[in-house]
């Protein structure tokens, strides 16, 4: 965000700034072998551009394109928002990576709109774009998406939190700005997975966090003042997870589940130390191979993706498994997680 854009992405807007030089980076091939889908040319250059590389998760999702790139023999552009929701800087670079006759882009949009003009103005000159880790709006204004389907992530985690919650369940909804798309289909997954609405009973409140562990906290004890038997608790990825899970210990509460999204190796380890019940991993380093991959056809031989969404997966994480919802534990987990380990 995803992540948030975790997992998780911000979708603040920002005035207009120039990239600076040291914004853009050529990175030298990593490779002394020619690839044999670039029609020729011996010096594909294609651009990456990414969100704020504080997130572990936009760094990975960087790196793991970046390499499968290089392994091909291209050159590499990269630029990276300054902070999170800043497509100003983004809209800035992409213009760059176009005077600089890039062949493809491979875009994490910072906004699912505001980002619409220039990727029409690369694809309209013949450059070949995709988007990871969110679409754009309408999705089809790239040439193809790889990212996880967060809709099907929160699903995971809804049908395990159904399946595990007391008999009286008062749940938590601790969310990110849901004009967010990650952050919407991990959301709507959740309530589809648990079988239930937004106007639920059973929803004891709701919080707009920023993805982080300190709002998660805080955004835990303002609902915990007005509904202190929250025993369910979704969040919108695993740093917001941990805050609550503080907020829920300073009260004595123990015995919540809790539950979340993205499969960061410290969020595994939340799982693993027991303070989320099960979280679904996404994988970073597959988008970014599939990207490249996409482009590699391209290339080729002018061949575009069938779909314009394609899944990367997830995968439920949990040492608390359920009968008939498919999962793995938390020691796998932390042998295909993304970020640091502990």
């Amino acid at each position: 965000m995803k992540t948030f854009r975790n997992s998780s992405r911000l979708t603040r807007r920002l005035a207009v700034v120039a990239v600076t030089a040291s914004l853009l980076t050529t990175a030298a091939c990593g490779s002394d072998s020619k690839d044999t889908a670039s029609s020729g040319d011996s010096a594909v250059t294609i651009g990456i551009v990414e969100l704020n590389l504080d997130n572990p998760f936009f760094g990975t999702l960087e790196k793991a394109t970046e390499s499968a790139a290089t392994a091909k023999g291209w050159k590499v552009m990269k630029a990276e928002a300054k902070v999170a929701g800043d497509s100003a800087t983004q809209v800035a670079a992409i213009e760059n990576m176009i005077a600089q006759g890039v062949k493809a882009i491979v875009l994490d949009p910072a906004n699912p709109t505001a980002l619409n003009n220039v990727v029409k103005k690369a694809r309209d000159k013949g450059i070949f774009v995709v988007t990871v880790n969110a679409t754009l709006t309408p999705a089809d204004g790239a040439d193809a998406t790889f990212a996880t389907d967060n809709v099907a992530a929160g699903t995971l985690i809804g049908k395990w939190a159904k399946a595990k919650a007391p008999a009286d369940p008062h749940i938590a909804m601790l969310d990110y700005d849901l004009s967010d798309g990650p952050a919407s289909g991990r959301h709507d997954g959740f309530l589809a997975g648990y079988g239930i609405t937004l106007d639920d009973p059973a929803i004891a409140g709701s919080g707009l966090t920023e993805g982080s562990i300190d709002t998660g906290q805080s955004a835990m004890e303002n609902l915990l003042s007005a509904n202190p038997d929250i025993n369910v608790v979704y969040t919108i990825n695993e740093p917001v997870a941990r805050g609550a899970a503080t907020a829920l210990k300073n009260k004595g509460i123990t015995d919540a589940l809790i539950v979340s999204v993205d499969g960061a190796c410290s969020g595994v380890q939340y799982v693993k130390d027991k303070v989320i019940g099960a979280t679904a991993m996404q994988f970073p380093d597959k988008m970014g191979s599939m990207a490249v991959d996409s482009i590699a056809a391209f290339l080729k031989d002018g061949t575009k993706p069938a779909t314009v969404l394609n899944d990367s997966g997830s995968t439920l994480i949990t040492d608390s498994p359920v009968d008939g919802l498919a999962s793995q534990t938390s020691d796998w987990g932390l042998e295909h997680c993304w970020g640091t380990k502990s």
